[in-house]
């Protein structure tokens, strides 16, 4: 399992993604979602995402949709037309963000010097 502070970072795009490609989910089944799909690697409370899905939802990327699901009431979360423009976005920023991680972290000679100080 990653650190909490590798994976802060990473919950806005991962729920947008998910939402890229589900359409509408609930809040525990992200979480399983991101679970199962990295094999436990990856575990995000409700208390990490629900902060997030409340921004995303603030700020018009996001919709709700109530539905009843036996006593429970189950609040699923969908893209907007801008939230899937936003996920977009920052899921390209995301992408090119890894790529100059994977670059920095292969060692070239000048930054093996800085690593080894």
């Amino acid at each position: 399992m990653y650190s909490q502070e590798l994976i802060k970072g990473t919950v806005t795009p991962l729920i947008l993604k998910l939402l890229s490609d589900n359409k509408r989910m609930y809040g525990y089944q992200i979480t399983q979602s991101i679970k199962e799909a990295t094999e436990g690697k990856v575990m995000l409370t409700l208390a990490a995402i629900y902060p997030v899905l409340h921004k995303l939802k603030a700020s018009g990327e996001l919709t709700t949709e109530k539905e009843n699901v036996g006593k429970r009431v189950r609040i699923y979360y969908s893209l907007t037309e801008q939230g899937n423009e936003t996920a977009r976005e920052k899921l390209k920023e995301f992408a090119d963000y890894l790529t100059t991680m994977k670059s920095l972290l292969d060692l070239k000679p000048g930054l093996q010097k800085c690593l080894t100080i």
